[in-house]
């Protein structure tokens, strides 16, 4: 298979690369392909010629985009459009991955592919756009939302995972403040990364949620981290209230990758046991 990947310096792309290793693989950073371009989308296209096209570009600063909606619904809406219409163009497969802030968090039960969208912020309004870009202009589509990502790359331009900040504010002796009223998926980009070949081969076009399996808080997931690392950190909870980020955020966003067991698949391992491989990987 014939795959071209952007957004290729990113924690998630890192991962893919790996994982796409047998491919034929043309994998293309920001600074070789801004899919804010539509002309340099088609380009790219037509000189690559991929049978499936991967995007993991996004504008990904929850808060910064409150400010900035024009760059975050760039990238993540009009940037997503460009590389819809250019797969259609060439019939290619387009994987674009989205995001559990999609939702409110109004429910207290996993949100399935079939409930409907209520977005709090500009970031997540963009992602939505993104969402009903791809839904509108492509028939063959794999649309992924996924949730609370990390992975060993990190990610550039958000200065590290949360894996890693939490750690290294731990490692500077710096009290931290979790919020304890946001519920999630930690999920590693590896597992993401491993299951996305095989679901890509079966042709089921769609919309899937594809996280680890469970769900903690933020405060829990920090705690969760030290401990496996074997970090002493003084690690407070706080209220989302309190700690007054300037981008609402849903209070539970825990995805059930219902659509993924359909499709035959096993689901995800728990959390705990893929953060606790992402801890010993760190070390080696």
């Amino acid at each position: 298979m014939r795959i071209l990947l952007t957004g290729a310096g990113g924690q998630l792309a890192h991962d893919l690369k790996a994982c796409l290793a047998g491919e034929t693989l043309f994998a293309l950073a920001r600074a070789e392909l801004d899919i804010t371009d539509a002309a340099a989308v088609r380009a790219a296209l037509e000189r690559h010629r991929p049978d499936c096209l991967i995007n993991t570009a996004a504008y990904n600063r929850v808060d910064d985009a409150e400010a900035e909606p024009a760059a975050a619904f760039a990238v993540n809406a009009a940037g997503v459009e460009h590389l819809a219409r250019a797969a259609a163009t060439a019939g290619a497969v387009l994987v674009h991955f989205s995001t559990d802030y999609v939702f409110d968090g109004a429910q207290r039960a996993p949100y399935v592919e079939t409930d409907a969208p209520n977005p709090l912020s500009v970031y997540a309004r963009s992602k939505r756009a993104g969402e009903e870009a791809v839904q509108r202009r492509c028939e063959k589509y794999f649309l992924i939302r996924t949730c609370g990502l990390y992975g060993v790359a990190g990610s550039r331009n958000k200065g590290g995972n949360f894996v890693e900040r939490m750690l290294r504010f731990a490692q500077q002796g710096k009290p931290l403040r979790v919020v304890n009223d946001q519920v999630l998926t930690p999920t590693s980009t590896r597992d993401l990364a491993e299951k996305l070949l095989p679901l890509l081969r079966t042709r089921r076009y769609g919309l899937y949620h594809m996280t680890n399996a469970g769900e903690c808080s933020w405060y829990d997931f920090a705690r969760e981290i030290f401990r496996v690392a074997g970090v002493a950190a003084d690690v407070q909870p706080v209220s989302t209230a309190a700690f007054a980020a300037r981008a609402r955020r849903p209070p539970y966003s825990v995805l059930d990758n219902a659509a993924y067991r359909a499709a035959g698949f096993p689901d995800f391992r728990p959390w705990p046991e893929a953060l606790a491989d992402y801890i010993r990987q760190r070390r080696v």
